[in-house]
């Protein structure tokens, strides 16, 4: 997941979206974007489609793409930056209606289930079997259809993944004879090393935003420890686990690696640290190394190297989540809900699916290689070996009730056992809410 949202209660279901601007009906320049194949009968009478998608390099050749390509015939696709939080709110607002501002939403996996159980996104499955031949929906990775799926039935288009990825400081490692850490314990050997003897006061930095990447991190730890939120079988909570002690335990013990400001920093933040030399290691999604590798952006561009995440204390499932992106439509929207599958399948098309790459990994199969990019076989490696995403409406739930404590806890502000009983105690109760 992408930093856990917050999303919780039907005014708080919240993804993570910030616009993207580009194309017709765009405040920002089209120059970038892919000028893809967008067929569809023209409407009988003009028609606008707004689109809320949020801003990176990964997800922005997609969206371009379709705004420009399918601005076209009588219609007209509508599409302006945003920052998160302003975003967040549209997203609660556009969804909690009877009619909504917004046609065309980006959406993840971490909040389908949230949005689908409510009845706010539209199902997709008979579009798909009407149209699936025609755009190639068959070659888009399956697992990643199954991401964005809720209950057997499909919600959004994928258009991309992203999962976590090492960057580091090629140079500093060889400089001090260092190899990318495998395990947390290897990972905190290199950082006292980079510590003592590389000349970087702190030499680790990860996004432990507290308000969101602090959920993020705690997921991936436990996942990396082969525990879920909820027992997938007795629907029971993990929180009082020893396996949730030793998350909590294994991130408060990189602390000392780390700027003291860390639970301040997103992701954006993060790249900054690498980019003026004050972090020798980092591990973000992976649609965050594209700019790590871009000149312009740092001294350091071309001592970059990466390699996947460690995992906690060893084993094949890594420090790491797995979060598919896609094209969902809103059920309040009012534009005939054919033409919106239209656009957004071409959206995800080979042109535009190529055209992403490297900032992204698309879902369509085949688009990603070794020979891609600097970071491609860091991703291969990486996108095996995350947790399994769990796919029921009140994992996001959780994940925002708890954000708070699992900050509390990592800063030192709450006792790991006080944290634990907590987050246990309110996710029973978010849990005994679809059981009855």
């Amino acid at each position: 997941m992408r930093a856990r949202r917050p999303v919780a209660t039907a005014l708080a279901v919240v993804m993570a979206l910030l616009l993207a601007g580009c194309g017709a009906g765009s405040r920002t320049p089209a120059a970038t974007a892919a000028l893809v194949p967008c067929d569809f009968p023209p409407p009988p009478e003009n028609v606008d489609v707004n689109v809320l998608a949020y801003n990176s390099s990964a997800i922005d050749p997609f969206t371009n793409s379709m705004v420009r390509s399918c601005s076209k015939d009588g219609v007209t696709l509508h599409h302006e930056p945003i920052d998160y939080a302003g975003q967040s709110q549209k997203t609660v607002a556009t969804l909690a209606g009877r009619y909504g501002t917004y046609d065309v939403l980006e959406t993840y996996g971490l909040v389908v289930p949230q949005y689908a159980s409510s009845g706010k996104l539209h199902p997709l499955d008979d579009l798909v079997d009407r149209y699936g031949e025609r755009f190639g929906l068959h070659q888009l990775n399956p697992e990643m259809r199954e991401a964005l799926s809720y209950d057997g039935e499909l919600y959004a288009i994928p258009m991309q993944a992203q999962m976590f990825v090492m960057a580091y400081r090629e140079d500093v490692f060889d400089r001090l004879g260092l190899r990318p850490p495998r395990t947390f314990a290897e990972l905190r050997d290199v950082a006292a090393r980079i510590q003592r003897d590389g000349g970087i006061r702190y030499p680790l930095a990860l996004p432990l935003l507290a308000s969101s990447d602090i959920a993020t991190a705690y997921d991936a730890a436990l996942g990396s420890l082969g525990t879920d939120y909820v027992d997938r079988e007795t629907g029971r909570p993990n929180f009082d686990t020893p396996q949730a002690a030793e998350a909590f335990e294994q991130l408060r013990s990189l602390l000392p690696y780390m700027d003291p400001q860390v639970t301040t920093f997103a992701q954006p933040a993060v790249q900054q640290q690498m980019y003026n030399g004050s972090a020798a290691m980092s591990i973000m999604f992976s649609g965050r190394m594209k700019d790590l590798t871009e000149p312009e952006n740092s001294r350091f561009a071309a001592d970059f190297a990466f390699a996947p995440p460690p995992s906690v204390a060893g084993g094949d499932v890594l420090y790491n989540t797995l979060s598919v992106d896609g094209w969902a439509i809103p059920e309040n929207t009012d534009v005939d809900k054919d033409l919106l599958f239209h656009l957004i399948s071409a959206a995800v098309g080979p042109e535009s699916s190529k055209a992403a790459v490297p900032g992204a990994f698309p879902a369509r199969e085949g688009m990603v290689g070794p020979d891609s990019s600097p970071f491609a076989e860091a991703q291969l490696e990486s996108v095996g070996k995350a947790s399994p995403p769990e796919p029921y409406p009140w994992t996001s739930r959780i994940s925002t009730a708890t954000t708070p404590i699992v900050a509390d806890v990592i800063s030192g502000r709450t006792s790991v056992p006080e944290g634990q009983r907590r987050m246990q105690e309110i996710a029973t109760a978010i849990v005994a809410e679809y059981r009855r």
